[in-house]
């Protein structure tokens, strides 16, 4: 006998093979993934040694700049060193110059002048003020000053006529200069 069945069968359906372009989009996106996250590990780590580059570069740099505040400090320090130094030794160069002035004016300095005033200006301008019994004796004085030879530009500024004390006397005022 026949048998003839008439329930269908169930017929297994063949698998249809992935399409290529779906297997090779899959592919294409796997690798651009590994290369997209190599890339990120690569420029994160890259990101990270520049950071703390930077950061001993800022470290390096703030040291740099407490030497040279040093080195400024050191600088300054010098500079009103020797400037203190030149003053020091100008002043002891010129400490004998008032010494040499009252020894040669009081070595001009005729019986009857005296001084009242002397001033020193810069080391070389001078300015005298004093008083004679005679107006002879100042004009002699002055003389003896411009015979001098540590002077110059001698000048009688004035000479007048006072009285001090019921006593007549002439005041004077005399300028010149130091032969540096």
């Amino acid at each position: 006998m026949i048998k003839v069945n008439l329930l269908p069968v169930k017929r297994r359906k063949k698998a249809k093979p992935l399409p290529s372009f779906l297997i090779l989009t899959i592919a294409v996106t796997v690798i651009i993934g590994v290369i997209m996250a190599f890339l990120v590990f690569f420029f994160n780590s890259r990101l990270s040694d520049r950071k703390s580059q930077f950061a001993a570069n800022e470290k390096k740099i703030a040291e740099l700049r407490e030497k040279v505040k040093t080195v400024d400090d050191y600088e300054k320090r010098n500079k009103i060193f020797k400037e203190r130094s030149g003053i020091i030794e100008t002043l002891s160069k010129n400490k004998s110059i008032p010494v040499k002035i009252l020894d040669e004016i009081s070595s001009q300095m005729p019986n009857g002048i005296w001084m009242q005033t002397l001033s020193v200006s810069g080391l070389e301008k001078v300015d005298v003020s004093g008083y004679g019994f005679t107006n002879t004796e100042i004009v002699s004085f002055v003389d003896n000053i411009k015979s001098s030879t540590l002077f110059t530009e001698v000048y009688l500024l004035e000479s007048k006529s006072t009285e001090i004390e019921k006593m007549p006397l002439y005041m004077f005022k005399l300028t010149f200069k130091i032969k540096v």
